[in-house]
């Protein structure tokens, strides 16, 4: 059983705040560029020949994020299951921006695969799903974030790092993790193992 309506959820707070990091739930546009920064990090130093979609990209926040830095990828594809901010990404970053549910869907193959903030009221089984299918879609590698701690919230998704880390050794992904930017969060990425013999 879902812990919330991610629509219900999503729309609640697209209607208060507008086109917004609040408008998808993050605390500021601070905090949502503080996880990009780090996410920027975990990637290749030369983006421009890299397609790169985000899963759950919201209103385009990372597509801006990027272009601000000059660092923008040869291809960006978003994805996300609400029209309003798919409609709002499409005007943002000119870019392809598909309605698609990750769980359920067909999604397009990438160099690498981002999340930021998109499996925070996922069940852990939709969160292991989403997990498998983003890194499955991936040639090189899946970065994502989540909240850290106990899981004990009725509607945040918390995870222990070393509950990631189990997740990675199921899938025979080379796993980092990042905890150092923030007390109750934390970003992952998972590479292909592509030494294998």
């Amino acid at each position: 059983m879902p812990r919330v309506n991610n629509e219900a959820f999503y729309r609640s707070a697209l209607d208060q705040y507008g086109e917004t990091a609040e408008g998808v739930h993050w605390n500021s546009a601070e905090t949502q560029e503080l996880r990009f920064e780090i996410m920027r990090q975990l990637l290749p130093t030369d983006l421009s020949r890299l397609t790169l979609v985000d899963a759950g990209c919201g209103f385009g926040d990372l597509y801006c994020y990027l272009k601000q830095r000059s660092e923008l990828p040869q291809r960006y594809i978003g994805l996300d299951v609400m029209e309003p901010m798919a409609a709002t990404a499409r005007i943002r970053t000119g870019c392809e921006i598909l309605i698609c549910d990750v769980l359920h869907d067909s999604i397009p193959e990438a160099d690498y695969y981002i999340c930021s903030g998109a499996m925070n009221t996922f069940t852990r089984d939709e969160t292991v799903q989403f997990i498998k299918n983003c890194f499955a879609a991936s040639r090189c590698g899946f970065i994502f974030n989540l909240l850290k701690g106990k899981n004990t919230s009725f509607t945040y998704n918390f995870y222990l790092p070393q509950d990631i880390i189990r997740i990675a050794q199921t899938l025979d992904a080379k796993c980092h993790i990042q905890e150092d930017y923030m007390i109750d969060d934390f970003t992952a990425i998972f590479t292909k193992n592509l030494n294998k013999e």
